[in-house]
């Protein structure tokens, strides 16, 4: 057990709010905080004297463990909280052996363990759902601003048919918006106690479980289960899940700007900076650092959820294996998740776009993106497989002749029959041909406003 979780690629992967959140001196001070509450909820109900959680509390501050002996301690001991709850009560027994006789008073290892992963996850979170926050708020920017740009959409990696730059903007904050929902989904059954005793039925505190625990939610302002959790691990598997899933559309837009920030594409980039995303030899690069990171946690992170799930099928009342299969597992996919999120907020509160370049790449094809808005209008007077195939016609011999479809159409006598110049101008103009693209945004931005 080390006193942090950072490392050398945590700046890059992660956030120092993460890494403090769930290093192993948090986990240590999570446990203590759950041995303090617990001493105070049973002195406020009477199952233990009133001037025990004194001295309880007191000791009850990770500053004055040593985290290597405890470390040495878990090879023999199978879980932090049995040499944890030892020093404890040693450290309470010097300044009152009565206290001490109540240290983890009606209490399991487990119970310690979960609460104080609880009260981790609820300081983690915390941090990733104000990052989620500020990438809402600027991808809302991002979409009123470019509304109206055209850009190119882009199928199967090819140009497709023109877009707004705000529709996509807009598909990533949906998404972002359905996120900041989950985290409030989740709240209410991932924030709670976990209280249950040696086998969950709170034997050891008589008739009083229930008094204990509702005391104990409320000194730690957590919620209360019906029951305890320590072998139903939905609650942990649905925070992991909830983060996969939002690390994935994190990635979806790390990967759509990183293409966007090709140098043969060149019509979005990341914030520039001193130092950033250049070259150790090539002094003109610019690398789309961060959507390295995010795609790197968007790779990993499933993967760490997948333990999650695998581990979910636990043994009768205490699991063996499956729940320490989360130890390690859930912080390293928080941090990755945290990590990803702080990167991409950054990036599209800074995203550069050239909106002019956008323009250019829709030429790029010299009208061959407008084909389809050209079949669809040509169709309505000859019928559109009629259309189809005189339009295909039409796209070959332009890539031939190396001409703009718009030249080669006014040359044919099937189209000018129907469509006169002014007709086929209108049909070359990209903003003609983005349906309801502008519309779209402004209902992603109003559902956000609500």
């Amino acid at each position: 057990m080390t006193a942090t979780a950072t490392g050398l690629f945590d700046p890059l992967f992660s956030t120092g709010a993460a890494a403090a959140a769930l290093s192993d001196r948090a986990r240590l001070q999570g446990m203590l905080d759950f041995e303090a509450a617990l001493a105070r909820a049973e002195a406020a109900v009477g199952v233990i004297p009133a001037a025990a959680p004194a001295a309880i509390t007191a000791a009850c501050d990770a500053g004055l463990y040593d985290l290597a002996a405890l470390s040495a301690a878990i090879a023999n001991t199978g879980n932090p909280a049995i040499p944890m709850v030892k020093q404890l009560t040693a450290r309470v027994a010097k300044a009152d052996p009565e206290a001490a006789r109540f240290v983890h008073w009606g209490a399991t290892s487990q119970d310690a363990m979960d609460t104080g992963l609880v009260l981790q996850l609820r300081q983690a979170l915390g941090g990733i759902e104000a990052d989620l926050s500020r990438l809402s708020a600027a991808l809302a920017k991002l979409a009123a601003v470019h509304r109206d740009t055209p850009v190119v959409g882009r199928t199967w990696l090819q140009h497709a048919l023109p877009v707004t730059f705000g529709m996509k903007v807009a598909s990533w904050l949906d998404a972002v918006e359905r996120h900041r929902a989950r985290f409030d989904e989740l709240k209410p059954r991932l924030f709670v106690v976990q209280l249950g005793g040696a086998a969950g039925s709170l034997a050891s505190l008589g008739d009083r479980g229930f008094d204990v625990a509702r005391a104990l939610a409320d000194d730690l302002k957590l919620g209360l289960p019906d029951m305890p959790w320590h072998t139903a691990r939905d609650r942990v598997a649905e925070c992991a899940t909830m983060l996969g899933l939002m690390t994935g559309s994190l990635g979806k837009i790390a990967r759509d700007v990183s293409l966007m920030m090709q140098t043969d594409v060149g019509e979005a980039f990341e914030p520039a900076g001193a130092g950033r995303g250049g070259s150790s030899t090539m002094p003109h690069k610019r690398n789309p650092v961060s959507g390295a990171a995010v795609l790197s946690a968007a790779i990993r992170v499933p993967h760490l959820v997948g333990t999650i799930l695998s581990a979910m099928p636990q043994d009768h009342e205490r699991g063996l294996g499956g729940w320490h299969a989360e130890w390690e597992t859930l912080p390293a996919l928080v941090r990755l998740a945290a990590g990803a999120t702080a990167q991409m907020a950054d990036v599209c509160a800074g995203l550069e776009v050239d909106a002019a370049r956008m323009r250019s790449n829709l030429d790029e094809t010299r009208g061959l993106i407008m084909a389809e808005g050209v079949m669809m209008a040509l169709g309505a007077k000859i019928g559109r497989l009629a259309a189809h195939d005189l339009i295909e016609d039409a796209c070959h011999r332009a890539v031939a002749e190396q001409r703009h479809l718009r030249d080669v159409l006014g040359e044919e006598a099937k189209v000018t029959a129907h469509l006169d110049a002014a007709a086929l101008d209108r049909l070359f103009d990209p903003l003609g041909y983005v349906g309801v693209a502008p519309a779209m945004v402004d209902r992603v931005l109003a559902a956000r406003r609500k």
